[in-house]
C-alpha cells in the first residue's frame, strides 16, 4: 500500500479502546469527546482552523493531490484509512474519532443519514459541482434522495474477469451471465468475493431477482445456491483476485471494474500470453458509487468543503483516475482524457450494458442481520 499519506490510525487506536471497554483519549490528531470542544464548535474556532481530518479507503487517491490541497490552501491534511465501510460505519457513529471529511459507499450513506450521522453540505462552498455529471447526481438519489449530504467521487460495476488462454483449455466459452459461474467445468478455477452482499449480490441476479431482496424465499434460494457453487470455488478472496488472475491461478474471478486498467498494463508489461477480459453479467451487477460525505460532528465543515470542491476540479479528478483508476464521475475530467481511455468500454461501459443493474441499498439491521447469517451458512457448510 502506497502510504507519504499522513496516516494516524486514530480510528484503529479508538478501535482498541473500543474492544477493551478502557476510556480516554485516542492517540494521534483526530480529538475524542472527552478531550476536546463538543462537534458544533464555535463559528471562529472553525474559521481559523487550518486543519482537516479525512477518512478514505487505502490507495484512494493520488498522493500529489493531497499536497497541491496543502500548498493552495494553506490546510494541513490528517489521512487514515480504513479497509471496509463496516469498519468505517462504528467509528463515525461512536464519535469519539472526528472526522471532517469521509468517502463511505451508496449503501452506508444511506444508513449514516437515517441514522442522523451527517450534515448537509452548504453547495454555495462547492462551485465545482457542475464537473459532475448529473447522471451520477440522478444515480446519488437512490440513497440521498435530496441531494444533501454527498457528492460523486468514483463509481464502478462488479463484473467477471476470464482467463481466455484456460477457458479454451478447459473448453469453456467465456462467460456472459452469472448463472456460468456455475459451471462445473470451472471446478477450482473459480474466485468469489468475500463479501455477504457481493456474493449474494451473484445469486440473487443469477436467479432473476433485486440484489436488494429481503424476502425470506429469494435469500434462501441464493444460499442454497451458493453451498450448492461451494465445491467449484477456488478461493473467497477480495483483493487477491487481481494478482491470482494475473498469475494465471484461475479461470473467472468476481472483480472490481476499477482493477481493469493495472490488470491491462500488467498483462502487457508481463508479456503474457494469455488476455484477462472483463464482463457485465447480462443479469445486471452493482452499480456502486462512493462519495464524498461530511459527518455531523466534524469539527472542519468548511475545510472539508473546501477539500471537496477542490477534488471536484478537473484536472484534480484527472489526476486522481490516473492513480487509482477508478471511473471518474467528473465530466470534466472525463473529457481531459485520451480518446483511447475514454473508449475502453471495461472502465467506462455503454449505458446499454448496465441496463439491469442496481445501486446497493441499506435494507436494515433487521435484514443485514439475516443475510449476516445466511452468509455464516454459506462459509460453514
Amino acid at each position: 500500500m502506497k502510504k507519504r499519506l499522513i496516516v494516524c490510525g486514530f480510528a484503529a487506536a479508538f478501535m482498541a479502546v473500543l474492544l477493551t471497554g478502557c476510556g480516554g483519549k485516542t492517540s494521534g490528531g483526530a480529538t475524542s469527546d472527552n478531550s476536546a470542544a463538543s462537534a458544533e464548535g464555535s463559528k471562529e474556532e472553525e474559521e481559523s482552523s487550518d486543519e482537516l481530518y479525512v477518512y478514505n479507503w487505502g490507495e484512494y487517491i493520488d498522493e500529489a493531490v493531497i499536497d497541491q490541497f496543502e500548498d493552495e490552501t494553506g490546510i494541513r491534511v490528517i489521512y487514515d484509512l480504513f479497509e471496509t465501510n463496516e469498519e468505517m460505519y462504528p467509528i463515525i457513529e461512536a464519535g469519539a474519532v472526528t472526522y471532517d471529511a469521509v468517502c463511505p459507499s451508496d449503501y452506508m450513506i444511506q444508513k449514516m443519514i437515517e441514522n442522523d450521522l451527517l450534515a448537509e453540505i452548504n453547495f454555495d462552498n462547492i462551485s465545482n459541482l457542475n464537473q459532475i455529471d448529473p447522471a451520477y447526481l440522478e444515480m446519488s438519489k437512490s440513497f440521498d434522495p435530496e441531494n444533501k449530504y454527498s457528492v460523486p467521487y468514483c463509481w464502478g460495476t462488479v463484473g467477471i474477469l476470464y482467463n481466455t488462454k484456460r477457458l479454451e483449455e478447459l473448453g469453456v466459452t467465456p462467460p456472459t451471465k452469472w448463472s456460468d459461474l456455475w459451471d462445473e467445468k470451472l471446478s477450482g478455477e473459480i474466485l468469489m468475493q468475500d463479501s455477504v452482499r457481493d456474493a449474494f449480490m451473484v445469486a440473487l441476479k443469477k436467479d432473476g431477482f433485486s440484489m436488494n431482496s429481503s424476502d425470506e424465499g429469494e435469500l434462501e434460494q441464493a444460499k442454497q445456491a451458493l453451498i450448492d457453487q461451494k465445491p467449484l470455488v477456488q478461493a473467497y478472496v477480495i483483493d487477491q483476485v487481481r494478482d491470482k488472475m494475473i498469475g494465471g491461478e484461475a479461470a473467472v474471478g468476481v472483480i472490481y471494474s476499477g482493477e481493469m486498467l493495472y490488470i491491462q498494463e500488467e498483462v502487457a508489461n508481463l508479456g503474457l500470453d494469455y488476455s484477462l477480459e472483463y464482463v457485465i453479467p447480462q443479469e445486471g451487477t452493482n452499480l456502486w458509487l462512493d462519495s464524498w460525505v461530511i459527518p455531523k460532528n466534524a469539527k472542519n465543515k468548511t475545510n472539508a468543503e473546501k477539500w471537496i470542491d477542490f477534488l471536484c476540479r478537473p484536472e484534480i479528478a484527472k489526476a486522481n483516475f490516473e492513480y487509482i483508476t477508478y471511473p471518474t464521475p467528473n465530466k470534466g475530467a472525463f473529457d481531459l482524457l485520451d480518446e483511447d481511455l475514454q473508449n475502453n468500454k471495461s472502465v467506462f461501459p455503454d449505458k446499454d450494458s448496465l441496463v439491469n443493474c442496481e445501486v446497493f441499498r441499506y435494507l436494515g439491521d433487521d435484514v443485514d442481520s439475516v443475510y449476516n447469517d445466511l452468509w455464516k451458512e454459506v462459509k460453514s457448510n
